[in-house]
C-alpha cells in the first residue's frame, strides 16, 4: 500500500515466486537482521535499508531488483526502493505484502542457522 501510494510499482507474493524460480530477480529483505534470521524469501539478501550503497546491490543497473520488508504499512521496503532507484537502478519493484504476505501465500522460507 504505502509503495503503491509513493509511485512505486509492486509485486505480490506468487509474482514474486515465479521470478525467483526463473533466476529473473534479485531480492532484498530490508526487515531487521533478526526477522530475517527467522524466517526469509528463499534466496533473499538482507540488507540495511538506511545504509546500504551501489556495490551492495545486483549488476548490472538493468537487474531485477524486488525489495520487502514486513508488510503493506512498512516503509522500509519503499524507501530502499527509492534509494536503489537513486542509485541508477532502472527495475524496481515492492513486495508490498511483505513477508507476512509471503507467509500467509504458504510460500516456502530459509531460515539462517548462524
Amino acid at each position: 500500500m504505502i509503495a503503491f501510494l509513493m509511485g512505486l510499482p509492486t509485486i505480490a507474493p506468487h509474482a514474486l515466486h515465479s521470478l525467483i524460480e526463473h533466476a529473473a530477480a534479485h531480492v532484498y529483505d530490508v526487515n531487521g537482521i533478526a526477522s530475517w534470521r527467522h524466517a526469509h524469501v528463499p534466496g533473499a539478501r538482507w540488507l540495511d535499508p538506511q545504509t546500504f550503497a551501489a556495490e551492495d546491490l545486483a549488476t548490472p543497473s538493468s537487474s531485477t531488483l524486488v525489495f520487502y520488508c514486513s508488510g503493506p504499512l512498512c516503509r522500509k521496503a519503499p524507501i530502499a526502493a527509492r534509494r536503489a532507484l537513486r542509485l541508477g537502478h532502472a527495475d524496481v519493484r515492492v513486495m508490498s505484502a511483505g513477508i507476512r504476505g509471503w507467509l500467509e501465500s504458504g510460500l516456502p522460507v530459509e531460515r539462517a542457522t548462524v
